[in-house]
């Protein structure tokens, strides 16, 4: 990916999943291409089969099927001849939950991928305390995670959540990936009842 000026960088380019979308995105190999894609930028079927170890086959045959629903796109600027270049068509994938109340394929799929979003957190987690030991101290205190408890009715929730996207989203648009010491992190943001109080 080329690198950008800070507070140059358009607005990111958002989808809110519709329930066939959905039901195409709930597959693993699927969610990896659509994340490298949009964390690598474009690529090959062959390059991306490579960052994430499967066959070329596999990787064309799920493209495709992610084209169908317009989640990739194929880059025309860079394909030459034979060889077909792909992108995220957006940026951000938004969706609530009671979006696909009416249809429960479409429910099953939101729920994987709720659930893959979890297992992507431990990985990421487990994987950073086996080698936290060899980062720097400025990226050990920084990097990592923590919890706060609050009583709140849903709609302040959907409130908070709002005001902190607006704050990471910000801090993206501001990022300048040429500055030094900097590196992609991933951010995740999570609300979840405390189970013992749940009505």
């Amino acid at each position: 990916m080329e690198n950008e000026n800070p507070g140059t960088r358009p607005e990111p380019r958002a989808v809110r999943i519709d329930h066939r979308q959905v039901r195409v995105l709930a597959h693993p190999l699927r969610m990896r291409l659509v994340g490298a894609l949009r964390v690598k930028g474009p690529a090959t079927a062959t390059a991306l089969a490579e960052l994430l170890g499967t066959n070329t086959g596999a990787t064309s045959y799920h493209l495709r099927q992610l084209a169908e629903v317009g989640l990739v796109v194929e880059d025309t600027d860079r394909g030459t001849g034979r060889q077909r270049w792909w992108r995220a068509a957006h940026d951000v994938t938004n969706w609530e939950p009671t979006d696909f109340d009416d249809d429960p394929d479409a429910r099953a799929a939101i729920e994987w991928i709720q659930g893959d979003q979890v297992r992507l957190l431990v990985e990421h987690a487990e994987r950073w305390f086996a080698i936290q030991h060899e980062w720097s101290p400025a990226w050990r205190d920084a990097l990592g995670m923590g919890d706060i408890f609050m009583t709140i009715p849903p709609a302040r929730l959907e409130e908070l959540k709002a005001e902190l996207w607006q704050v990471l989203e910000r801090y993206r648009a501001e990022s300048d990936p040429a500055e030094p010491d900097a590196a992609p992190v991933q951010v995740f943001l999570a609300a979840y009842p405390l189970f013992q109080e749940m009505r």
